[in-house]
């Protein structure tokens, strides 16, 4: 027990270094401040789902119109955030943080979500290593001796907190006499803050942060406040802290103008985060039959109601003064040419849509995708100019709630059945066994699109639809082929690799969390549990 808060994870000599009373007096302020209004927001969400699986179809809000009507900008963006053409996103262990720092991008955002399994000690660890390397003495030695350093120009550095849902299970704090997890967010972002707020000061910068899976603007501005009250508790300047917001859900598509103008003070740009976006697709309409989406594998940002998506976001971010950042190239380079070369082209090709479409950077999830994109953006920006943010879409028609809802056209084969199961098995797998980041066929997996995966296949169950071969797809067809899947994945990750992982549990949760009556939130859910 330490400042009121009891933390059940083990503290070693490191862990202590992070742990500290003052930091964690901080987070016992931050927590009993914050946590009830956090409780409400997410009952908020229950209500709004129950809504939408009685019928409802999400919409641009009434109540809000005068903002989105009005004339407002955001405060502004500090000097080195406005040119974040290409960045490099990843889990927090301290190669991957060196190498991402140290490649060819503007920015590295470092990310405690979903390309990370919140085992204590890699939760703990990453700010450890977070602070060595905003400290910028960050080393690493491998086991065969090769030191890893940065270099003289690294890149941005941003955090990535974990999403409102989290909770994080190894700190309890009572509140008005009951006993609650500290949330995970909360946890991430004070702890980032304490221990970087100095050294960042002391380079006339800011610290910068990535919030993801926002809703709404109520929770855009219960964001907004903690970031104030952070700044008044350490007598920083208003706008010390800035994020950008991840636009990765469908119900805060409707709502972007709000989300802007309730953080203004904090928020620097939005983010089109493509893949969990598909995902709120799914869960929001999943009751709705005629709103069923195609394999995942044909969903591309051409399709029209991701396109509408990532232009409207352009839009209404640059009219408020907000960067429009792109979203995730996945794709791993290969070893063989000819496939290295057509993942070169579809990284091109994606790259050159979002950069013509007007965004303002893009993300890479390998170095080597880097110059590829790097490329693709010098080409688009005017030279001299570290944005696009000129580019204002005015002439775009209106969009509409039924451009942002169109469902994409597109077969629902075995093909595409069979490769989600396999997905979902390795990634499950991977993430308890304490790897968030997975690569999986040419692709770096994340929670994302591992959550596309299993809730396309408990879509297509939960509506009685069909494959192109015919075959209704049943809870007891699905059992079948995760069956025959599971010795697919086996073969290809050989027998001493299957025996020692946690195959069977990740089986029996896919199993569970894809054939149940209602849709569970967010897989990471029921896995924390296995952690």
């Amino acid at each position: 027990m330490t400042q009121g808060i009891n933390i059940t994870g083990s503290i070693t000599k490191e862990f202590e270094e992070i742990l500290t009373e003052p930091a964690m007096r901080f987070l016992t302020e931050l927590t009993t401040k914050f946590q009830p209004e956090l409780a409400q927001l997410l009952e908020k969400r229950k209500i709004f789902q129950a809504r939408m699986d009685a019928g409802e179809l999400p919409d641009f809000l009434e109540e809000t119109r005068s903002i989105r009507e009005g004339d407002w900008s955001i405060l502004g963006i500090p000097e080195d955030l406005q040119d974040r053409r290409v960045e490099i996103t990843g889990p927090v262990d301290r190669k991957m943080i060196i190498n991402a720092l140290n490649a060819k991008v503007r920015v590295f955002m470092a990310d405690f979500e979903d390309s990370l399994s919140p085992t204590w000690p890699n939760v703990v660890n990453g700010q450890i290593n977070l602070r060595d390397a905003n400290n910028q003495d960050i080393e690493f030695t491998n086991e065969k001796g090769k030191v890893y350093k940065l270099d003289e120009n690294p890149a941005m550095l941003i955090a990535r907190v974990r999403g409102l849902h989290l909770p994080e299970k190894h700190l309890t704090i009572k509140i008005d006499g009951t006993e609650h997890f500290v949330p995970g967010c909360l946890f991430d972002f004070a702890m980032y803050f304490f221990h970087n707020y100095d050294t960042r000061k002391n380079r006339d910068s800011g610290v910068y942060y990535y919030v993801p899976k926002i809703e709404s603007y109520l929770e855009a501005a219960w964001w907004s406040s903690v970031f104030s009250f952070t700044e008044d508790h350490f007598n920083a300047e208003r706008g010390t802290i800035k994020a950008t917001f991840l636009i990765e859900t469908l119900p805060a598509v409707f709502q972007m103008d709000e989300i802007l103008h309730a953080g203004k003070d904090h928020i620097v740009g939005l983010n089109c985060g493509r893949w969990d976006y598909i995902f709120s697709y799914i869960k929001t309409l999943k009751n709705h039959p005629d709103r069923v989406l195609p394999d995942r594998q044909i969903i591309g940002m051409d399709t029209p109601f991701l396109s509408a998506y990532s232009k409207l976001l352009i839009k209404t971010c640059h009219k408020r003064g907000a960067l429009a950042m792109g979203g995730m190239a996945a794709f791993i380079p290969a070893k063989d040419a000819e496939q290295n070369a057509i993942v070169t082209e579809k990284v091109l090709s994606d790259k050159t849509l979002e950069a013509s479409n007007g965004h303002d950077g893009t993300w890479v999830a390998h170095p080597g995708l880097a110059d590829i994109a790097m490329d693709v953006f010098n080409k688009h920006i005017p030279q001299g100019m570290p944005n696009q943010m000129d580019v204002s879409r005015t002439d775009d028609p209106e969009f509409t709630a039924a451009d942002l809802l169109a469902v994409p056209e597109g077969e629902r084969t075995e093909a595409g059945l069979r490769t989600n199961i396999r997905v979902s098995i390795q990634y499950i797998e991977g993430w308890i066994s304490g790897t968030g980041c997975v690569p999986i066929y040419g692709l770096m997996e994340d929670a994302a699109t591992a959550e596309i995966s299993r809730a396309s296949i408990w879509q297509w169950i939960h509506n009685k639809k069909t494959l192109s071969n015919g075959k209704l797809v049943t809870k007891n067809l699905f059992r079948e082929i995760l069956k025959e899947e599971l010795q697919v994945v086996r073969t290809e990750v050989g027998e001493e690799r299957f025996a020692d992982g946690r195959y069977s549990e990740a089986v029996t949760m896919m199993d569970k969390i894809t054939t149940g009556d209602e849709m569970v939130d967010f897989l990471t859910l029921p896995a924390y549990e296995h952690l």
